[in-house]
């Protein structure tokens, strides 16, 4: 109860920098609809919308990651957990409450890239369906990721890592090319990675292929669990200090 109602207050102070949201949001729709028009001047089927709206998608989610970091980075600034450490509440309840508001977030983010794939032409399936379940336990690895770098860096310095982490991000995930054709140590760097595991779940589900996905998705949920309460230890330390 007590995280759910900080998730409020945190989900007032999202929606006061719209233009943030519309553009983590715009932008994936505007590089699926750039990339989807490149595939039709290529011989190979690299960005066909069945490989690339899935891969999109997960990109997406990327902007979580900053929304969250720079959530905690700026009322870190502020003094505003200061304040508010005297309250009763525990660690998982601050970043249970700050991780909530974000989930609205990545389901609208899923369904206007979704749609605008199938706008641009991706056939329709159920299998989507049960991509989207996939996709929101995805969100919260990069949910995740928002709260280790909102803990332990400010709001500036969380703006600089975005731009690195957006990077690592889309070129280990596959999301551009598939990994298999540079190979060698970067696909295997690639696949310890928790992104092209995250990618290549969403996109053998979208194709109805679930054997493919459990192995895959232990990854996804090993790196959340592990990332998050990395995160709780460090802002128990914070509250503790």
């Amino acid at each position: 109860m007590k995280a759910l109602t900080f998730a409020q207050r945190n989900r007032k102070e999202i929606l006061r920098d719209p233009m943030t949201l519309l553009f983590g949001m715009v932008l994936p729709v505007l590089m699926l609809w750039l990339f989807s028009m490149m595939s039709e001047n290529m011989p190979f089927d690299l960005f066909t919308l069945e490989k690339l709206a899935p891969a999109i998608i997960v990109f997406s989610f990327s902007f979580i990651t900053l929304f969250t970091g720079m959530l905690i980075g700026r009322d870190k600034s502020s003094s505003f957990l200061m304040r508010i450490f005297a309250s009763p509440m525990a660690a998982t309840d601050y970043l249970i409450g700050y991780a909530l508001p974000l989930l609205p977030v990545a389901f609208i983010q899923m369904s206007a890239c979704y749609g605008a794939a199938l706008l641009l032409g991706m056939p329709f399936t159920y299998d989507a369906i049960p991509a989207f379940g996939l996709l929101v336990i995805i969100s919260f690895l990069y949910i995740a990721f928002g709260l280790f770098f909102g803990t332990f860096f400010t709001d500036r310095q969380v703006g600089a890592i975005f731009a690195i982490f957006v990077n690592v991000t889309t070129w280990f995930s596959g999301t551009w090319f598939g990994l298999e054709m540079i190979g060698g140590t970067f696909e295997t760097v690639a696949y310890l990675l928790p992104f092209a595991h995250a990618v290549d779940a969403v996109r053998a589900a979208f194709a109805g292929n679930y054997s493919e996905v459990f192995i895959t998705m232990l990854w996804v949920i090993a790196y959340t669990v592990v990332i998050f309460g990395v995160a709780v230890w460090g802002f128990r330390k914070r509250m503790r200090g």
